[in-house]
């Protein structure tokens, strides 16, 4: 690993060093947790050395059908990445239109889904439209002969995805849904590839805490410009754990590397949105996989003073090691993301992941040519929104006295 060490973290290091003996002086013999004889083995600041984006191989021309979530922004630019052209642009919402032509002022807007979906050049069609919507959409697009990419969640019921898999086996279509939490963050990307070395051993169990924030203050997260009325209502958004519980299972899923699994119990809660009396804004779930075990947790009540729209942890359990993420901030610490930490038998890393690239987009335009299922796995794709379905349909509902 390259170490850069700056003057003002030597700074901190000594003067934390010299804390700690003051400290120490005060406390009976084996209080401290780190003796300073075993210091050496912690590794800090080191930084992953520094990789280009993948140049794209291929090129193809893809549309956008639906907007009503600002994730389109960046499903839009993780397939520009990869090679891909935006060519036409469809919305439901004035406002949205506008702001995506702004954005993107070279594709053509488009009045009706129709016009994409009959459009043979397009090959791609991507969608962040209300997520009630998306399934039925994506089912039309791959009967018209497109591969469809939707924001999560990408199904939002059962009946929906016994659609999707039927259309998937009539025209042998790729329908891929952006688990952005995984795909399109640095450190998760990376921890996927320590856990493919096996850095830390089999994996055992995935924490996932993830936090968010209603209204946010900037960004394309979602939440910048208010939420929409469907956004209120779990059957046009698909309820807390459908929802943004799928990113969060699709880790699972994929750290463990589980090809069944089952939800062992889940609960959701309205604590304090009585306003919305159908929103929910807490929910948790127990999973268990073929090949590992995993714990969600998901709320809507990110404070302002973080600084961003949540600070999302996974935690990955091993039996030669662990690995901890703190994906959007170091809490108290720096507001930079893509953080990840490493302890095994033989040391405690620090990886600032924001220099590794983002394989998704070039990888998923490279299915589209060539008919592969690299950049996401259509059966673990499918099983993750099959699970937060049925952790939704079977959830406890708790009401929480004041």
């Amino acid at each position: 690993m390259d170490k850069k060490p700056t003057i003002r973290r030597d700074f901190i290091k000594q003067a934390g060093l010299m804390a700690s003996v003051a400290m120490m002086a005060g406390l009976p013999q084996g209080a401290a947790a780190y003796p300073l004889e075993e210091r050496s083995n912690v590794i800090e600041d080191a930084v992953s050395p520094e990789q280009a984006e993948e140049t794209p191989k291929h090129h193809i021309k893809f549309a956008v059908c639906g907007m009503s979530h600002d994730h389109i922004y960046g499903m839009v630019g993780a397939i520009q990445r990869g090679g891909g052209e935006l060519v036409a642009a469809w919305g439901g919402e004035k406002d949205k239109i506008a702001a995506f032509a702004k954005r993107f002022p070279n594709a053509k807007i488009v009045k009706t889904q129709d016009e994409i979906l009959s459009d043979p050049s397009v090959q791609l069609v991507l969608s962040s439209q209300i997520a009630s919507e998306r399934a039925p959409l994506g089912v039309r697009a791959m009967k018209h002969g497109k591969d469809f990419l939707s924001d999560k969640p990408g199904i939002t019921t059962l009946e929906q995805l016994a659609e999707v898999r039927r259309a998937i086996a009539e025209t042998q279509r790729i329908y891929g849904i952006m688990y952005s939490e995984r795909l399109e963050v640095k450190a998760a990307v990376y921890a996927g590839e320590l856990i493919h070395q096996g850095a830390i051993g089999k994996v055992i169990q995935t924490i996932n805490i993830a936090p968010h924030q209603i209204t946010q203050r900037n960004g394309d997260a979602g939440g910048g410009s208010g939420r929409p009325d469907w956004f209120w209502n779990p059957e046009q958004f698909g309820g807390i754990l459908c929802d943004i519980g799928s990113h969060q299972v699709d880790q699972f899923l994929y750290y463990t590397g589980s090809k069944h699994a089952e939800i062992v119990e889940s609960q959701v809660a309205n604590v304090r949105h009585p306003s919305h009396p159908q929103f929910q804004d807490f929910g948790d779930m127990v999973l268990r996989g073929d090949r590992g075990l995993g714990y969600v947790r998901l709320d809507w009540f990110t404070p302002y003073g973080l600084g961003t729209w949540g600070d999302g942890r996974l935690f990955i359990l091993g039996t030669d090691g662990y690995i901890e993420i703190r994906k959007y901030a170091d809490v108290a610490v720096k507001q930079q993301g893509n953080n990840l930490f490493l302890v095994d038998n033989k040391e405690a890393r620090y990886i600032d992941c924001n220099k590794m690239p983002l394989p998704f987009g070039p990888q998923f335009v490279g299915d589209i040519v060539n008919r592969t299922h690299v950049a996401q796995d259509q059966d673990q794709c499918l099983l993750a929104a099959e699970l937060v379905i049925k952790a939704q349909r079977n959830a406890t509902v708790v009401t929480l006295k004041d």
